[in-house]
């Protein structure tokens, strides 16, 4: 038995056990007060701007292993930023199936992870950030049946909204029953968006801004609960890169028309150099606001304002913080037997840090 110690907020103790035709490695932590936590082995499926969140935001959790990366490129090809981590095609995934505690889904929502999720959940379980929120009742049902059926356990839509908004509204819906709910987003890049564009037969490259109208937020805020139509709290600005010979009229006409991402919205399209989108437009901000106005009182006499917002640096490395959190939830929640899909409407908070109960109770409450 061989010991490695880690020096951190919890000490990593790398146990391997020998048996006579394999070797188990088995990685533990010891916690607060000496209580001893498994650690949890993580598959990275996709490797873009997400993927490589992920990456960064595991190898930042004492209590978590990268062990692969599967891509659709060619393996030796794509470089990662970890070191002694396999980059495994996504063909041999399943070659992974008792290697990997949950696998974390890094595929956009339009085309990958309507099939990606459920597929998967046959294998492993397994987290994504699906985000077309008209369809996850419908993704929910399909990635449930398969999770079941497999004994495994999924957490779909996690991010920030879905994900941390929807909790927001949840909990503001619950204190404030007589009340009205918005929520805005932006000023900032949204990944889901702007894969949707780039998946448009003619187009190179995009970047789609999701934009607050300011007076429809002012007018929120004021506490005089307005109504406002989708058209009227957000507009959608696009910059897009042409391939060579591609139609202009088309993909605008695709992109103003397109169902749950931009039909509902005034949407602007503008047509740039890739010289200039790698210039102008390289990073990706994003934040937004949850915002909840309501009454109490015999006769409703006093009002009360709920915010919530966010203001962020980075959308996908932000993303992958929120999705790490939860993949050590329904890995937790496994190992106590549950099964089937969740939202982040059935985690229980304490489920999401590496704390234990007594150490959030004495710390945070």
């Amino acid at each position: 038995m061989h010991f490695k110690i880690v020096y951190g907020p919890f000490s990593k103790i790398l146990l391997h056990f020998r048996t006579i035709n394999q070797e188990t490695k088995v990685s533990l932590l010891t916690g607060y007060k000496g209580q001893i936590i498994m650690t949890t082995r993580v598959g990275i499926y996709g490797y873009g701007n997400l993927g490589r969140g992920i990456e960064c935001a595991v190898n930042a959790a004492d209590d978590m292993e990268l062990v692969a990366v599967f891509t659709r490129r060619d393996p030796s090809a794509l470089k990662i930023a970890s070191k002694n981590v396999a980059v495994v095609n996504v063909k041999d995934v399943a070659s992974y199936k008792d290697k990997i505690d949950v696998m974390i889904l890094c595929g956009g929502s339009a085309t990958d992870l309507p099939t990606q999720t459920p597929e998967l959940a046959k294998l492993f379980n397994v987290i994504d950030s699906f985000d077309t929120h008209a369809k996850i009742p419908e993704h929910f049902k399909l990635v449930d049946e398969e999770a079941r059926k497999s004994n495994h356990i999924a957490l779909i839509s996690a991010g920030w909204d879905p994900g941390m908004f929807s909790l927001n509204r949840l909990y503001a819906n619950a204190v404030l029953p007589n009340g009205k709910d918005y929520t805005f987003w932006g000023k900032g890049v949204s990944q889901g968006h702007s894969d949707a564009i780039r998946r448009i037969k003619g187009v190179k490259d995009a970047r789609q801004y999701t934009c607050p109208v300011q007076a429809a937020l002012d007018a929120v805020r004021s506490g005089s609960n307005p109504e406002l139509t989708t058209r009227q709290k957000h507009t959608r600005l696009c910059y897009v890169v042409l391939e060579e010979g591609a139609d202009p009229a088309y993909v605008e006409n695709e992109i103003k028309t397109m169902p749950n991402y931009f039909a509902d919205y005034d949407t602007t399209v503008n047509f740039i150099s890739q010289e200039e989108l790698n210039k102008n437009h390289s990073g990706i901000p994003h934040g937004g606001f949850v915002i909840r106005s309501g009454a109490t009182g015999v006769n409703n006499e006093h009002k009360h304002i709920i915010e919530y917002s966010l203001k962020l640096d980075s959308n996908p490395e932000f993303t992958a913080s929120v999705i790490t959190a939860y993949t050590r939830a329904i890995a937790r929640l496994y190992k106590e037997g549950a099964t089937g899909c969740k939202t982040v409407f059935d985690i229980a908070p304490a489920y999401l840090s590496p704390l234990s109960g007594e150490q959030l109770r004495a710390t945070m409450l």
